[in-house]
């Protein structure tokens, strides 16, 4: 049974996740007449520093979710667009489904890891696509950054405030030679990588890597009925 993150976990670590759609999902935004454009301003951000970075993509995200009332009513298209475009181009997805896997992602083969990062986006489109559209009258606030400048690995502490209590959300970035990366996430002091490694290791231990692909493929065959019928 694979597990699945608190219902916590939403928000900006939901517009993370869901932004990491596979090539099939990622063609049906391509293909809605209302293309998001990305915002070259995110990418001139992402050569600078990386909690300017990180607030750059927020606002762009926050502001085109809401406005647009189909984003909020659920519309998936949409979604996927808003999150192929303007998101997906700043995470190193390789990292986070190697940091997910464990040990035995040094024993896949490539094709094996092929599937497991096609399978692992797929999964965290459909647990977290519904997330976006919670996002109302929420506000961000960054901390102060606790880095050097010659730092190539930061993290940067944000709070999400609007109904309820504040909610934590923290970002691992690298620094690649096309600028900064989001690697992993972390709301309410759990970190979105960690949440998966421990059933991942369990389902690897008990059918190996080609049973870890298939438990993935079956759950998100469960998810997309789901959301198909839902």
């Amino acid at each position: 049974m694979l597990k699945q993150p608190s219902s916590l976990r939403t928000l900006a670590a939901a517009l993370l996740a869901a932004s990491l759609a596979t090539p099939a999902l990622a063609q049906v935004a391509k293909d809605a007449k209302d293309a998001v454009a990305p915002n070259p301003a995110v990418a001139a951000a992402a050569a600078q520093a990386p909690d300017a970075f990180v607030k750059a993509i927020t606002a762009d995200v926050f502001a085109t979710v809401k406005g647009d009332k189909a984003i909020q009513s659920g519309d998936v298209r949409k979604l996927i667009t808003v999150v192929d475009t303007k998101i997906l181009p700043h995470v190193n997805f390789q990292r986070m489904t190697a940091s997910a896997v464990g040990r035995a992602w040094r024993q896949a083969t490539p094709d094996q890891q092929k599937r497991l990062q096609e399978e692992f986006k797929t999964l965290l489109v459909y647990t977290y696509a519904g997330a976006v559209a919670q996002i109302k009258d929420q506000t961000v606030e960054f901390r102060p950054m606790r880095s050097r400048p010659e730092d190539t690995e930061v993290v940067v502490r944000t709070v999400v405030k609007g109904q309820g209590e504040p909610i934590q959300i923290d970002y691992r970035l690298e620094k690649a030679a096309s600028g900064w990366k989001i690697y992993d996430v972390n709301v309410l002091g759990a970190w979105l990588v960690q949440t998966y490694q421990s059933s991942f290791a369990q389902e690897v231990n008990a059918s190996g890597i080609d049973g870890l692909i298939a438990k993935l493929v079956e759950r998100n065959k469960q998810l997309a009925n789901k959301k198909t019928t839902g």
